[in-house]
């Protein structure tokens, strides 16, 4: 796992929001896909720190955050 600064990522990625985030609820995270890897913000602070994963490292994590 990699921390990089948001400006590295470029305007290029598509964010996506979870579910459980809403407008009038709970910030959640979102999750962009680049290339040979899966990027990771908090939602309420999208330029703050992100995560950058392996692409086998997020599918290994996802089912333990789907049974949340």
């Amino acid at each position: 796992m990699i921390r990089k600064p948001a400006r590295e990522d470029g305007p290029a990625l598509e964010w996506i929001k979870s579910s459980y985030s809403t407008p009038d609820g709970p910030d959640c995270v979102e999750v962009a896909a680049a290339s040979a890897r899966v990027l990771v913000r908090d939602s309420k602070r999208p330029q703050g720190p992100r995560l950058t994963l392996a692409p086998t490292a997020w599918a290994a994590f996802l089912p333990y955050a789907s049974d949340h």
